[in-house]
């Protein structure tokens, strides 16, 4: 979801025109029922960079958003200066599989996105009416995409295709999106470099400052 914020974004704006789209159906954009797919998600930011004269980018992809930027990549590369991917969701990994986020209770979401709970700011109010409804409503719309599987079995024969300098960054301590699976994306992408940071878990760029700083770095290259 968009509860926690792009603060950690701030240190890229010291070097670039940062732009943070929220995803249809997710915080300020408004509902679209009928994106049900991955592809309606590559489809509607082509159509964004050509609305915003963007010839080319460099696209930074979160979980979701890595897969989402990773299958744009395959379409895309053209579109692309560098990509990064952090812990992206999309593959499926049968020794180390991605959580069902449907089934985690409430309650124990926090320690399955971070090692540093302190990372994630003060704990929503559960008697928010605001946060629960737009917390409803992430979530449906993720469950559009992804309630049937979080992977494209497709996926992995195309990420050949990607022909841009691609950087994965994880949290060693990943819990939602297990660390290990990076082997595998790093295979696939030819070239691609990783880096990992520890204590961390999902949401490594909130807690690892580092993790930013070596986005920037990759991206100022």
């Amino acid at each position: 979801g968009t509860g926690g914020g792009w603060d950690f974004a701030l240190p890229w704006t010291e070097k670039f025109k940062v732009y943070i789209p929220y995803h249809p159906g997710w915080g300020g954009s408004a509902d679209d029922t009928s994106m049900t797919t991955v592809q309606d998600y590559v489809m509607h930011y082509l159509e964004l960079f050509d609305l915003m004269k963007l010839k080319k980018v460099s696209l930074v992809g979160f979980s979701m958003g890595g897969w989402f930027a990773s299958t744009f990549a395959t379409q895309h590369s053209d579109r692309l200066e560098r990509l990064v991917l952090v812990a992206p969701a999309g593959l499926r990994d049968k020794a180390h599989p991605t959580a069902d986020i449907f089934r985690i209770k409430p309650e124990e979401l926090a320690p399955h996105l971070a090692e540093n709970l302190a990372a994630l700011g003060p704990p929503p109010d559960p008697n928010d009416v605001d946060f629960v409804v737009n917390s409803y409503r992430e979530a449906t719309s993720f469950a559009r995409i992804a309630w049937e599987r979080i992977y494209d079995v497709k996926l992995p024969k195309y990420l050949h295709r990607i022909s841009v300098p691609t950087l994965f960054v994880w949290g060693k301590q990943d819990k939602i999106v297990p660390e290990a699976q990076s082997a595998t994306w790093t295979k696939l992408v030819k070239g691609s470099k990783l880096k990992t940071f520890s204590p961390a878990g999902h949401l490594v760029l909130n807690e690892k400052p580092d993790a930013v700083k070596a986005i920037r770095d990759f991206l100022a290259v």
